[in-house]
């Protein structure tokens, strides 16, 4: 079992059978798989994506500045790391939200030591707000945090099981990677994360696994080491 882990949560799958905001009970199912790992000695760092609420790039589509669409989308992932820490505060887990832009007294400023602290003193910590800067997805702002507290693994938690040869979703055909590595990602032009994301992994050699996180009891899974998902390696 991993000892420290970075979790990137998707906005949109925190929208469970809703259109739009936060499903209560996947919200739950969440915090739950979280509280379990979390019990049984894991540091836990969590990303949470804001696509549920509001997408940056997809407003500047309809007319937003980029730069202040961004920043709404930052706001978003704030909305859900409050919702998330409220969760794990509900059932026994205690947690802190770290914001990467300054908003006190809702969350605390992000600094690296002060993460490492909470995590090796057994908090649960959430990074909100990506990397503070615009043009930086969530997925950028997980691997840069993950890089940053010296995470063993970055665990992105989708709605498919892992990485395929096209959309499972759209293509039946796609076959499903047990594992691969981030030059054949590069090489496949394969949508994993984006390509600031997938490179800072590579450069650090961060191995990340794909998994399908809204399957209760796949954290676990994962985190014992099924071969559920599919993990990216150098």
């Amino acid at each position: 079992m991993y000892k420290r882990i970075l979790l990137k949560l998707s906005g949109e799958s925190l929208m469970g059978e809703k259109k739009y905001g936060i499903d209560e009970q996947r919200l739950s199912d969440y915090a739950m798989q979280i509280a379990e790992m979390a019990k049984a000695g894991v540091q836990i760092g969590i990303v949470i994506g804001g696509g549920n609420i509001f997408r940056g790039l997809s407003g500047a589509n309809k007319g937003f500045d980029r730069i202040k669409g961004d920043q709404m989308g930052m706001l978003a992932t704030v909305i859900n790391s409050l919702a998330l820490s409220s969760a794990l505060s509900s059932v026994g887990i205690k947690n802190r939200v770290l914001t990467a832009v300054r908003m006190e007294p809702i969350g605390e400023f992000f600094s690296r030591d002060k993460a490492v602290e909470l995590l090796e003193n057994g908090y649960v910590v959430i990074f909100s707000a990506g990397t503070g800067n615009p043009f930086f997805t969530t997925d950028t702002g997980a691997s840069l945090r993950a890089i940053e507290i010296e995470a063993d693994v970055m665990l992105k938690g989708t709605r498919v099981d892992g990485i395929y040869t096209a959309d499972p979703e759209k293509d039946a055909s796609a076959t499903k990677f047990a594992e691969i590595t981030f030059d054949e990602i590069y090489n496949k032009g394969l949508k994993v994360m984006d390509l600031t994301a997938t490179t800072m992994c590579k450069e650090n050699n961060l191995p990340i696994i794909v998994f399908d996180m809204d399957t209760v009891g796949n954290l676990r899974r994962v985190l014992n080491g099924e071969a559920i998902g599919t993990l990216v390696h150098n």
